[in-house]
């Protein structure tokens, strides 16, 4: 009994500790970070002015003036020229005779 408790504890250490790494791969650089700050400075948000009562409405709006001035460049939505058919293709009767017929 004892051992299956020490076992069980032993697990769940293991398990507790391999959630505790999980994010340690990060994606994004500390360039990145720097580069999205410089972009949301230039379209009017100031990081630390002291206006705290109005912080999710204008940082929205930033990032609103900086997703407007890059639509056209940010891979989502927008319409794709060309054609698509759905169905089988057609078969002449004689290639359908040659093909099914004994």
């Amino acid at each position: 009994m004892k051992s299956l408790i020490k076992a069980v504890v032993i697990v769940a250490s293991l398990a507790a500790s391999a959630t505790v790494f999980a994010q340690s791969n990060s994606s994004i650089t500390r360039e990145q970070v720097r580069a999205e700050l410089i972009q949301l400075q230039q379209a009017g948000y100031h990081v630390g002015d002291g206006d705290e009562a109005h912080y999710p409405d204008a940082i929205q709006a930033a990032q609103a003036r900086i997703a407007a001035r890059n639509s056209d460049t940010s891979g989502y939505g927008g319409s794709a020229a060309g054609s698509s058919q759905s169905g089988r293709p057609a078969v002449s009767s004689a290639d359908w005779n040659a093909m099914y017929s004994r």
